[in-house]
């Protein structure tokens, strides 16, 4: 008689899964308005601007949030919850400081005359910044339930997957600002 040993699969969570076909069709969202940006750019009419000083600090602070993530991460992984709570909350505060920074951005671009009547540019500005914008709010909206979830007394879960989705949904959204940044830097 033979004995077979059968291996465990290495599947990926459906969670990961789906987050990853989200990542996707975000990608491919932003590389079409921004290659449409590229097109109308080569329009008559466009005007070049100047980024506000709010998008240069939100994006220390968005780089900052993508390290206390990496550590919360770290700490969760090796039960060192006191400080797993620490760096996730740090991480949220870090993310609404992010998005109030880019108001604070659009503010000034509305007070400079950069409104979305004004150009063309300036309305594919808002739209590709503001869509961004909306993506790290939902990544807000998961770091404020994971920080409630972290300081609850309730029964604790020891997941690792909720923790793996948000550190890397939120290195994507942070990896895709320093793209979109770069980009409206040398694109004007």
């Amino acid at each position: 008689m033979e004995t077979e040993v059968i291996k465990p699969k290495n599947k990926i969570h459906p969670h990961k899964f789906t987050l990853w076909v989200g990542i996707g069709s975000i990608v491919m969202m932003f590389a079409g308005l921004t290659s449409a940006y590229i097109v109308k750019r080569n329009q008559s009419g466009w005007v070049s601007y100047e980024l506000p000083m709010a998008f240069w600090y939100s994006t220390i602070i968005i780089l900052l949030s993508s390290l206390t993530i990496h550590l919360s991460a770290k700490c969760f992984k090796e039960r060192l919850m006191g400080r797993y709570r620490k760096w996730m909350a740090a991480t949220m505060l870090l993310g609404v400081l992010f998005v109030i920074l880019q108001f604070i951005g659009f503010k000034d671009f509305w007070q400079m005359g950069m409104t979305l009547q004004a150009n063309v540019a300036f309305s594919f500005l808002y739209v590709i910044v503001g869509l961004h914008g909306v993506h790290v709010l939902g990544g807000v909206i998961a770091l404020i339930v994971m920080s409630l979830k972290a300081f609850s007394r309730k029964t604790r879960n020891y997941s690792m997957v909720p923790v793996d989705l948000i550190c890397t949904y939120w290195h994507f959204v942070d990896l895709l600002w320093i793209y979109l940044l770069i980009f409206l830097i040398m694109i004007k």
